[in-house]
């Protein structure tokens, strides 16, 4: 390979063989890892998705090999790196949408949630907030 230095330096530096039990405990391992490209080539790839939680992109069995991925199958190749896969997804539509959350609570609605709120707000020393709240319960 024209650039077998650069990965030797890179395995001798990050690269790292974990021995595991069974798949169930590597799918553990990866989810805390939780990997850029995650390949399964294993027999079975689909009895094993339901356990990764942490994974930028998931390739399913021998087939689907990572460069597939990241190069002509479809999906976006900005993924999230480092570990950010746990709280991060892949780049998407989404991110490119603006949204905004709409809340419209009825008056049973309110009187349901305010006394829950005021809670809230009063343990985060945000008496407005509190008041606020504590208003819509007022007749």
């Amino acid at each position: 390979m024209s650039r077998h230095r650069i990965i030797a330096e890179s395995m001798s530096n990050r690269g790292i063989f974990i021995q595991v039990k069974d798949l169930q405990e590597a799918a553990e391992v990866s989810n805390l890892i939780a990997p850029e490209h995650l390949e399964l080539s294993v027999e079975d790839p689909n009895a094993l998705l339901d356990s990764i939680d942490n994974a930028g992109a998931i390739f399913m069995g021998r087939y689907s090999a990572e460069a597939l991925g990241d190069y002509c199958a479809g999906p976006s190749h900005v993924l999230p790196t480092s570990g950010s896969a746990k709280f991060f997804s892949a780049l998407g539509v989404y991110d490119f949408q603006k949204r905004s959350s709409i809340i419209n609570c009825s008056e049973a609605g309110a009187h349901v949630l305010a006394g829950t709120a005021s809670v809230i707000a009063r343990n985060e020393h945000l008496e407005a907030h509190a008041l606020s709240a504590e208003y819509r319960l007022k007749r």
